[in-house]
Formats: structure tokens, sequence, C-alpha cells
């Protein structure tokens, strides 16, 4: 059937795929086995499209040729910007309807289950291939594992949220030392080498191996080779021999399962599904007679001790179903047999319907098979089989290889933005250099401001941003700043800043201390911890810090506790909106190769300035809290009257219970509420409703007279700074 498939495929391929189309035009949409991929036909679209009543339904604008007729059609701005705006929306949401088509396609075509994913308790979970095991807690990204949850019609969970990223290469390479061992590394000898810079070194076995490992038996269907297994498991154990059958998918192990209770052959089976029971599968597989139906044998990490009588009888069996992409899974379940010189044996069963044979296997074995007219149930069995069958396993780990080399070029992209955020992190998380990165970040901002303005002579552009940024009047007048360089402006304007931070500290430390001390010296009920809100006039945070500790500082530990919490929670939320950018971004480049462009290329400068904004807004959106924290309005009276000795006020600071907040889970509180716009209010505060959503300030857009004052005072801009204009 496969040398019938490829020469009728040759006769449409010819002349550069001439006769093409003729084939293609019937299809629905095309499926990629080997790169995973599907896609929709015109004939596919058409279909799906047909019963909605909008044949472009599914069709996404060319956006190029539409801005040009939008641009040419002789309307004013106004419209013309509302054609844009309706044509950018109807690309994005059909951008999203596709992808979702694709996604729910390949969900159902490529994906399978009991192979790559099973369903326990109204759940699916991923298997993985390598292993056999359940990967809990692991989900697909993009919106697949939704998709196939549609499919098996299970609750449909929420997309996940991406915290955080990095390969398992990369990882590693964080080690200043690297060294592994296993049986099975001399296989992956160039990965290791051209990703690790690490060599293979072979280290001879403890004792003779005496496992007799026999040449791969070929059959032309899996109906045939299937049934010959069991044959094959039966002689076995009629001989006294223990049985380890391996397979490649949680399928075939039940499927070989339910064929041995047909033939009343007791057995044990190991898969994702039956994963809990390993240990006592695995130390009863050993005994004779004894049968074992395994996926996957790679890290057991048990080995099989051989029962009483096996050795004599030649120990244990291990009969391959199929083979695997990677000669590593292969050799893992061979080297299960033979131990420290025990007896023992393997053996490969491969049909020409297989998958590793179907789409990489050599058309000479389906050749040679029908020249010698096979008759049902006849096999194949030689050398030059086996040996065709390892090129073929070649082939695709030279494939898998290539995507994974290609993934780490691009996270190694992602790695170097990755170590200056997590590295900014840890200054915040355990308080060093925290100090010198916000003194750091403020010269930062302050010389883009100076030079924006200065480079463009735009005074009032200079004193808004001063003004959003840092809440401080400018410390240059007009003619020093149309005359001065540049670099005196920016030391100017430095030393302001600096010295405004110093005011704002010693503010808080007074509002607030007087609160601490009442709390601390009547604390009857224990507290050791104390929640302390503080507000922008935007946005609302409560920072918690040690009772004992503030007091002692005399409030600066609360200032440290601030400048933690809130560093933390705005890395944390631009990250995350960052690295979501990022997939936008690394999907997007791949049709750069249409343009005869490398994506990779595209995707180094992009995500260079993407990672140059987000930078930015982390500088601006950090500056203007630090600078225009307070305790929120209506608050600062009855701190101050805090001072009497009487009952804690509770208005004023939310005491929470002392039950150990390390200082992880104060920054992950802290994180938490200002991603959430405020978290728990204090008891005595009136109910609020969700703060408005934190927009990246913008230099160049100028405050309305009925605005509010960006220094966050609540009033009017006309009525507060905008009054001497």
């Amino acid at each position: 059937m496969k040398a019938q498939l490829l020469k009728t495929e040759g006769q449409y391929l010819q002349d550069n795929q001439r006769d093409m189309p003729k084939v293609d035009a019937e299809l629905f949409f095309v499926i990629d086995e080997k790169n995973n991929q599907v896609e929709l036909t015109e004939k596919g679209i058409h279909l799906i499209s047909k019963d909605i009543g909008d044949e472009k339904f599914f069709v996404m604008p060319d956006i190029g040729s539409e801005l040009a007729e939008i641009e040419n059609s002789g309307k004013d701005d106004d419209a013309k910007l509302k054609m844009k705006d309706d044509l950018m929306r109807d690309y994005s949401v059909k951008g999203e309807r596709i992808h979702t088509i694709n996604q729910l396609l390949k969900a159902y075509a490529i994906f399978e289950k009991d192979i790559d994913y099973v369903v326990i308790d109204n759940k699916v979970k991923i298997v993985d291939e390598q292993t056999g095991r359940i990967m809990e807690g692991r989900r697909y990204s993009d919106g697949l594992h939704q998709a196939i949850e549609a499919k098996e019609n299970v609750r449909v969970e929420a997309a996940t949220q991406t915290y955080a990223t990095i390969t398992l290469q990369n990882y590693f390479r964080m080690y200043h030392k690297l060294a592994g061992m296993t049986g099975t590394a001399e296989t992956e000898a160039g990965e290791l080498w051209s990703i690790y810079k690490l060599d293979v070194m072979v280290i001879p076995t403890n004792r003779a191996i005496s496992r007799k490992d026999m040449e791969d038996k070929v059959y032309k269907t899996k109906r045939e080779k299937y049934n010959a297994v069991i044959d094959e498991i039966a002689e076995l154990r009629a001989a006294g021999r223990p049985v380890l059958v391996g397979t490649t998918t949680v399928e075939v192990s039940e499927l070989l399962s339910k064929m041995l209770k047909f033939k009343g052959i007791d057995h044990q089976v190991l898969n994702a599904k039956l994963h809990q029971k390993e240990a006592d599968i695995v130390a009863f597989a050993g005994r004779a007679g004894t049968v074992t139906i395994a996926t996957n044998m790679a890290g057991r990490g048990t080995d099989i001790k051989l029962g009483e009588g096996v050795k004599e009888s030649g120990g244990l069996a291990i009969i391959g179903t199929e083979r695997h992409d990677s000669r590593r899974v292969d050799r893992q379940l061979r080297g299960r047999a033979g131990r420290q010189g025990d007896p023992g044996s393997s053996q490969f069963y491969v049909s020409l319907e297989d998958d590793l044979m179907r789409l990489f296997g050599s058309d000479r074995i389906a050749k040679m098979m029908d020249r010698l007219g096979l008759k049902e149930g006849e096999v194949i069995q030689h050398s030059m089989i086996t040996s065709s069958i390892e090129r073929a396993q070649k082939k695709v780990e030279e494939n898998n290889f290539g995507i994974r080399k290609r993934l780490l070029e691009y996270d190694d992209v992602m790695n170097s933005q990755r170590e200056v955020i997590y590295k900014r992190r840890k200054h915040a998380l355990f308080g060093e250099r925290l100090k010198l990165d916000i003194d750091n970040m403020f010269y930062d901002l302050t010389a883009t401001v100076v030079d924006m303005n200065h480079e463009l002579k735009n005074y009032d552009g200079y004193k808004l941003d001063l003004l959003k940024y840092f809440g401080i009047e400018t410390p240059v007048s007009l003619q020093d700043f149309t005359t001065q360089k540049a670099d005196d402006i920016l030391n100017t304007t430095y030393n302001a800043v600096e010295q405004r931070y110093k005011q704002r500290v010693t503010q808080i430390m007074h509002e607030s201390f007087p609160v601490i001390k009442n709390v601390y010296e009547n604390n009857a009920q224990g507290y050791n911890n104390i929640a302390v809100p503080f507000s922008d006039g935007r946005k609302t945070v409560q920072v918690a810090v040690n009772l004992e500790k503030a007091y002692q500082s005399q409030g600066s530990e609360l200032v440290d506790a601030l400048e933690k919490g809130i560093t933390l929670a705005m890395i944390d939320q631009s990250w995350k909106e960052h690295l979501r950018d990022m997939d936008d971004l690394r999907s997007n480049v791949q049709f750069a190769s249409h343009e005869q462009k490398d994506p990779l290329l595209i995707y180094k400068l992009e995500s260079y300035n993407l990672f140059k904004s987000m930078i930015a807004k982390v500088n601006g959106e950090l500056s203007s809290f630090l600078m225009h924290a307070q305790l929120p309005q209506g608050q600062q009276a009855p701190v101050r009257q805090a001072q009497a000795p009487k009952a804690p006020d509770t208005s004023k600071l939310n005491v929470q219970k002392a039950e150990s907040m390390n200082l992880q889970q104060r920054s992950a509180a802290a994180s938490q509420n200002a991603a959430t716009g405020g978290g728990q209010r204090p008891l005595a505060m009136p109910p609020q409703g969700p703060p408005p959503k934190v927009e990246p300030v913008k230099a160049e857009v100028k405050v309305g007279r009925n605005d509010p004052c960006p220094c966050g005072s609540g009033k009017k801009y006309k009525a507060c700074h905008g009054a001497a204009e």
C-alpha cells in the first residue's frame, strides 16, 4: 500500500509539483505528522464558513492593501482613523479565531488519548513519552490543552498565565560544574558536546554482558506482529522465564493486556494510569513465569531482581512491541535484562504500519517483503533490516535535536533578559543592593526625561514629566533649560529628585511610627506583623512588616518593606506581561521566512525593543509610586491621635496574626495585593471599587485642566499645580 501511495504521489510531485493543487483541492485540512502541524485548506475554510453566511469569516484581511485603500479613500482624518481601528480589530479577532480552529483540529487529528495524554478524574493529564509517567500539573500551552479538554468533553479549565520560563539546557548551564551518568548517553554524544561542551566517556561493565540481543522481527501489519508477540510470551512463560513487555503507548499496553486475558495468561500492567503500583509490580517482575507489560521503562530506577531458578532457565526475557523514536529508550528497555552478568535476552517486533516505519523507514524493506511474496504471519529477520530501522531512528533523533537546538537559540535571547530581571528581583527579595537599584533607577529615569525634552527644547514637557514621575516642581528655570548643557540640567534635577525622596521617606516614618509605637506597646494579643496600606492616588497596596523591627527602627523598617514589596509587585506584573508578548512575538516572526528573512534575527531585534519598553515602564511606575506613596487620605489625622495610650486603632493599621510570615511570604503578599489593585482593605475604610487600570505614563501626553492632578492630591489640575499656568 505504501509503495502504491508513493508511486501515485510521485506522479503529482513531478515537474515542480505542478499537479499537487489537484490533490489539495479535495482536502479540507492538511496534517503534517512529522512536525505536528495542521492547516486548513480553501475548501475547509469554505465549509466551516458556509453555515455562518460570511465567506470571509475565517479569512485574514490583507492589512497592507486595506490600509492603502483607506488612505486613498478621500475621507477626513477621523473617519480614516475609525476605519483603521475597525480593520485592526477585525484582523485581531480573525487571527484569534483561526488559531482556535487550528488548535481544535490539532487536538482531534494529532493528539491521541492514551498515547499523548490520559483522562483521569475528568481531567486531561499529559503523559511523558520518555518515561510513560503522568506529568502532574503540566498543561499544553497556547490553548491546545483547552482544545483537548473540549474534545474529551471534560471541564475546560481557564488558560494559565506563565510566571517564569526556562529551558532545561539553560537551567543546567547555570551550574558551575556539570556531569552526569547514564547507561545510554553514547547515542547523544554529539548533542551533549554541542550544548554543554561535555565529552561522553564509556565505562566498561563490571561483568561481561551475557544477554542475547536478537535482530528485529519485521511483519507486514500490526495485527500479525501482536499475534506473534502473544505467542512468544506464552512460550517464554511455559519455559519458566519472566517476561518484560515494553510498549511505547498506554493504548498498546492495554491492547496487549486484553489479548493476554483472552489467552488466559496472568500478567501485570505498568503504565501512566497505574503508576502508583510501580514499586510492587517491579518487585515481582523477576519471578519465574511472571509477565509484566510496561510503558517505557526509562527512569524507573529499580533493578529487576531474578527469582529462584530463573537464571538456569535463561534469565529475564525482554520483548519490545515497537521501536521507539529514540534509540536511548530502546536501549534502556534492553538494559533491564542482563544486569551484573545475569543471563537474558531481548527481541524487538516491528511492523510496516508502525509510525516510525511509516514516516521515516526505508522503502527498501517494503519492496523486499513484496518481492519475497510473504504470506500472512511470515516474518523477516536480518541484520540489514535492524540497521535500516536504526537509521530511521537516527533521522528522528536528528530532527528532534534540530527542534531543541532552535528552541535553545530562541531561549538564549530570553535568557539574557531573564538574568537582568532575576538579578534585580533577587536584590529586592533579599534586600541586597535594593537602595542602590532604586537610586540608579531614579538617575536613569531622570536622564531619560532630561535627554528627551532638552533635545526638543520642550520645557513644558520637562516640567510635566517631573510632576508625573517624581511629584516635584522644576529646579531649573526656562532660561537655564535653554542655555545649559544637558549634563548640568541632569545633575541639578537628580539632586532635587534625591532630596524629594529623602523627604518622602522621613514623612512616611513620621506618619506611621506613632501608630506602630502604640500597637507595639499595647500588644496584648501577641501580634508579630502588621499590614500598612499605601496609596499613590490610583492604586493601593498593603505592605507587611515585622512589628518589633518597625518599632526598634522607628519606622525605617516600614520604608524598607515598602520598597521591597512594591518593587517585587511591579517587576512580577510587568514580567508576566512581557512573557506573553514574547510568546506572541515568537509565533508572529515565523512569517518572516516567507520574506526570505531569518525569523531568529527579527526575534532578537524586536525582543530587545520590547525589553527596553518593559524596563522603562517598570522604572516609571515604580518611581511614581514611591514618590507619591502615602497613607490613604482621611487616615493621617487618626494616625497622629494614636499616640494616646489606649487600645490600638485598627482604622489605621490592619494588624495581622504573626504565624511566621517570612520574607518570601511578605513579598508574595505584596505582589498579590499590587496585582489585584489593593488586596485587603484596612478594617475601618469604606468599601472601595476596583481601582482604575494603571496605564504606562507617556511623557508626550499633556494633562487637561479638568483632569486629576498627577501629583496624587485628588484635586483637578487647574486647582492644583496647573493654577500657576
